[in-house]
């Protein structure tokens, strides 16, 4: 039994595996309307979520299973004070497989240690979003043609973005990736990933505060949203939530094959009039999360069609 807790559950050679599945999926739904037949997925939120919960949900259904679960902390028995782990332990027992989302990190760690079924973290806290990762990855390979051999900017919250922490630790495997980190200082990359990540690689990198600097040499720009539940109090969030504000102008400094990524959901940093620019990819970025989960659902739970 195998669990999804980071990207790095899973080697090179089987994200492209999974890539690879995704794809065929896309191309083929009928094929596997129905390889989940009779399985259940549990979806246990802890923390408010729409693109996340909906396409793991809209994955199983498309394969042909079923879902049960619930969207909110409150809503659950965490309420009356109920542990993790034996929330996991109670959800074993109607579920073939679960995706969890909490506010603390390693609370989907604690879950797999004491479940019997397949545990996919959905987000915990800032530490990790590896099912996002999955999807940025396959967006970029779609777009792009490739992951490696790109300079990427990473830019906004960078201290608390779990999707930033994940595509960081994925992508470093791949050769001739070089990332531009944009944030103001409040929100740089935390040191820890700095050093044992991108320092102990060897890693290219350099950290800029405005963004119009870095725009013409990237590849790939991934924005972030500066993130108010992450924040201890409200006037440090209001001082740095317009701090990047990506708009057509600024567009206009970027290569004519730079796509634009962004986890979803945005506030105010891409305005609405970058939408209708062909390299806004952040609504197929979202397309692309039911295909790559509906894979990683077969593959956790060993079913081959």
């Amino acid at each position: 039994m195998r669990h999804l807790m980071s990207p790095l559950d899973f080697s090179v050679e089987e994200l492209d595996q999974l890539m690879d599945l995704a794809v065929d999926i896309e191309s083929n739904p009928a094929k596997y309307a129905h390889a989940c037949a009779g399985k259940k997925l549990a979806t246990l939120f802890y923390e408010p979520s729409t693109r996340t919960r909906l396409s793991h949900e809209a994955a199983m259904l498309n394969l042909g299973g079923s879902v049960l679960g619930f969207s909110s902390a409150e809503s659950s028995s965490a309420a009356k004070g109920e542990s993790v782990s034996d929330t996991i332990r109670t959800v074993s027992c109607y579920a073939d497989i679960c995706a969890m989302r909490h506010p603390k990190e390693g609370a989907p760690m604690v879950a797999c240690q004491h479940a019997s079924i397949p545990v996919i973290n959905a987000g915990d806290g800032g530490h990790q979003h590896p099912t996002q990762t999955l999807t940025d990855m396959l967006t970029i390979r779609n777009l792009k043609g490739r992951l490696n051999n790109m300079t990427i900017g990473l830019c906004g919250d960078l201290k608390f973005g779990r999707t930033v922490h994940s595509l960081i630790h994925a992508l470093v495997r791949y050769p001739g990736i070089r990332f531009v980190l944009i944030s103001p200082e409040e929100l740089r990359l935390p040191g820890y990933i700095r050093t044992d990540v991108l320092d102990k690689g060897n890693i290219p990198y350099e950290e800029v505060v405005r963004l119009e600097e870095a725009l013409p040499n990237l590849d790939l720009l991934y924005m972030t949203r500066v993130q108010k539940e992450r924040f201890f109090n409200e006037e440090d969030y209001v001082r740095m939530k317009d701090f990047y504000i990506l708009d057509s102008r600024k567009m206009e400094l970027a290569p004519e094959d730079m796509y634009v990524l962004h986890p979803l959901p945005r506030v105010n940093e891409i305005s609405v009039e970058v939408d209708s620019d062909p390299r806004a990819a952040y609504f197929k970025q979202t397309k692309y999360g039911v295909y790559i989960r509906m894979a990683l659902i077969l593959t956790l739970l060993g079913i081959e069609v």
